[in-house]
């Protein structure tokens, strides 16, 4: 822990004194929390910042693809307030970038937005009677309602019980928060993992969670670059264009392939890209070298297809790397799991 770090752990005691009140209260149900009779899913993790929720949300939607699906989220950043269902006219502006990334990605599906998940699931049932499956999008601290399963994701570059509680930290609530956990999955891991260091890593994670939790170890596999712009073949020479918590494992996917990166426009997590940006980094291509390609995220792919930015976007050769969680192990029990949630509620 950096010196700064430990100068802030009095607050970090403080929040998470209020963080264990509040979940107390909850578990000993002095406060409400609501129960559906249709199957509900819950994807979050105990941390800020990304773990990898999305992946796995689409790795879900994927898995039951057979079945009437809705999506809800609170729709972080969005200029919308209250519940707004996803519609023809939907941008990461009035529905969020994950959720407009979900519309995208898999057209026809239900998708939602609102603050309040109880209010939510009334109102897709609402106006989605035939929905069979909710799946909520990072609300494992929403505790006014109960999930039929809830999968917690750490990322094995941050494990949560190596971190802290904020603001020392990047903890949202304290390490036992995993208790609640039904499904623990290690996301990001490496690849050539060791069964050892899986063992240790497990054990870990038992000292906060429940006793025989199924702890679930996924990496992810990039799938070939889709071109959304100037349709030229991509070279080898790129500008890499990010706009996401941790690019770190694009940036060594891009290096075991060979791209080299000329330069890294490098901006914070859920930013909003202006004309002004696309031309600087447009300029920059033009100007650097005759024969360049510009790789982004997924999700930088659904911000950037926004119409004010497509004068520009059709004219430059940029690609986004799509991405698929891949399980290490132990696939077929994570998704006998999912289909025996399903089936008995």
């Amino acid at each position: 822990m950096k010196v700064s770090a430990y100068l802030l752990l009095p607050f970090s005691v403080l929040y998470g004194g209020i963080t264990r009140t509040r979940n107390w209260l909850y578990d000993q149900k002095l406060i409400p929390s609501r129960g559906f009779s249709i199957p509900v899913i819950n994807v979050g993790n105990l941390t800020v910042g990304g773990t990898g929720k999305t992946p796995h949300v689409e790795y879900l939607i994927r898995l039951l693809q057979l079945k009437n699906i809705a999506i809800l989220s609170r729709g972080y950043k969005r200029t919308t307030k209250g519940f707004v269902l996803a519609n023809a006219d939907a941008s990461p502006a009035t529905i969020g970038d994950e959720p407009f990334q979900y519309t995208q990605s898999f057209p026809g599906i239900t998708v939602a937005v609102c603050e309040d998940r109880v209010n939510g699931i009334n109102q897709i049932l609402k106006f989605k009677p035939r929905t069979e499956v909710i799946l909520l999008d990072d609300a494992f601290q929403h505790r006014p309602v109960q999930a039929h399963l809830n999968i917690l994701l750490t990322d094995y570059n941050r494990l949560f019980y190596q971190d802290f509680i904020l603001p020392a930290g990047r903890l949202r609530e304290a390490r036992t928060g995993a208790q609640r956990a039904d499904i623990i999955i290690v996301s990001k891991s490496p690849t050539n993992l060791a069964e050892i260091d899986k063992a240790k890593i497990r054990q870990q994670i038992l000292t906060y969670s429940r006793p025989n939790v199924p702890v679930f170890f996924t990496t992810y596999r990039y799938q070939v670059p889709i071109s959304f712009g100037l349709k030229v073949p991509l070279n080898r020479q790129i500008i890499l264009l990010t706009g996401i918590a941790q690019p770190q494992p694009l940036i060594n996917y891009l290096a075991e392939q060979d791209y080299f990166v000329l330069k890294h426009f490098d901006y914070p997590d859920h930013y909003a890209y202006t004309q002004q940006d696309m031309l600087e980094i447009s300029n920059f291509a033009r100007t650097t070298a005759k024969e360049i390609s510009i790789i982004t995220t997924q999700k930088d792919w659904t911000k950037l297809s926004r119409p004010e930015l497509a004068s520009i976007i059709q004219n430059i050769a940029i690609f986004y790397v799509p991405i698929e969680v891949h399980f290490l192990e132990n696939k077929t029990l994570f998704e006998q799991i999912i289909t025996a949630t399903i089936v008995k509620v």
